[in-house]
């Protein structure tokens, strides 16, 4: 374990980079997790952060390596800051978004079996070397479609028995300075979101925020960025660091900001052919507004698809190849319901 020591205006913090073994190799080699510790003398708030449950998603990990460069040049004030940088290393490795040798969805497979699956003990061991540090915050950082902006995501509540612990996942996400949107139980994939790593740790009385940060498999420079800022903001918000005014790329309509909104997918495809979008990542669509249009090889029109309820776009589909009951748009709809 490599160790630094950095002292600045009387601060003091340790960084520290272990790394968890997580199975070895028929070449007898050892495949690990990398880690980073960023530790200061005086006590305070915990915060995990975690990057590349899905191999595909690279932003996240270029995210870690910003704030732990911006943590060096301005140390704790108290606190520690933990993260898991390359949770799935096989799949990034293979440039696959599931753990590449068994094909399973890391981010589908929590809290973990330390004796079951690739995926769940891979998990178990994320999972439980979390568990163990008695965080305050974990915040996951994800990559969403190609064309889409930078978003806050928070699971539905597990139950009365976290709702304190939910609470504070609410306002936590109002921290963040991005559009924040909820899962919804009637989600085709609950009992697979059930499984997620904020879900699981939500019901261990941990809480836990998404940031999806625009596209996979490339780094987008703009939402590294917004991630770092919006991950500082989190972090001054716990007095674990000083205030800087950092300005978003993406910037949140004013009155949508703390505004929690639910994520739908409607409405999807109903024919075949070519996706036209007339509604662009970051508008504001009204209900019964023409969101897209599909079209047949011929260049004729097959179906106008139109916004169900108003909301936010938050990113289009990675193909404009349409077929039935496939999802052209995400949408954050507007509620006004909800907190």
């Amino acid at each position: 374990m490599r160790r630094r020591r950095k002292e600045k205006k009387g601060l003091i913090q340790r960084i520290s980079y272990p790394a968890f073994k997580i199975l070895t190799g028929s070449d007898l080699s050892s495949r690990k997790l990398p880690a980073i510790s960023v530790a200061s003398v005086h006590a305070g708030p915990k915060v995990w952060i975690t990057a590349c449950a899905h191999g595909d998603e690279v932003g996240g990990i270029v995210v870690v390596q910003e704030v732990l460069k911006r943590l060096k040049k301005s140390p704790l004030i108290k606190g520690s800051v933990l993260a898991f940088p390359m949770m799935n290393p096989l799949g990034f490795e293979n440039q696959s978004r599931n753990i590449s040798p068994s094909e399973e969805d890391l981010n589908r497979k929590f809290p973990g079996d330390k004796n079951g699956s690739l995926a769940e003990r891979i998990s178990d061991k994320i999972f439980t070397t979390i568990l163990d540090t008695k965080p305050d915050l974990v915040i996951d950082l994800h990559n969403d479609w190609r064309d889409s902006i930078p978003y806050t995501l928070i699971d539905f509540s597990p139950g009365a028995k976290c709702k304190d612990t939910y609470e504070k996942v609410k306002s936590f996400s109002k921290r963040t300075g991005f559009v924040i949107i909820t899962e919804q139980e009637t989600d085709p994939d609950a009992e697979g979101l059930k499984k997620t790593l904020s879900y699981s740790l939500i019901k261990k009385d941990i809480p836990a925020i998404v940031l999806e940060l625009g596209e996979p498999n490339v780094v987008n420079e703009n939402y590294v960025e917004d991630g770092v800022v919006s991950i500082w903001n989190l972090l001054v918000s716990l007095g674990m660091v000083a205030k800087v005014e950092d300005p978003f790329n993406y910037k949140t309509p004013d009155f949508l900001k703390e505004k929690i909104l639910n994520y739908s997918l409607s409405p999807t495809s109903s024919t075949s052919g070519i996706i036209r979008f007339y509604a662009k990542p970051g508008d504001i669509v009204k209900k019964g507004q023409i969101i897209a249009k599909i079209y047949n090889s011929y260049g004729e029109l097959e179906e106008s698809l139109l916004a169900v309820q108003d909301g936010i776009v938050l990113g289009h589909s990675d193909s404009s190849v349409a077929f039935p009951g496939a999802p052209v748009m995400a949408f954050g709809i507007i509620d006004d319901k909800q907190d």
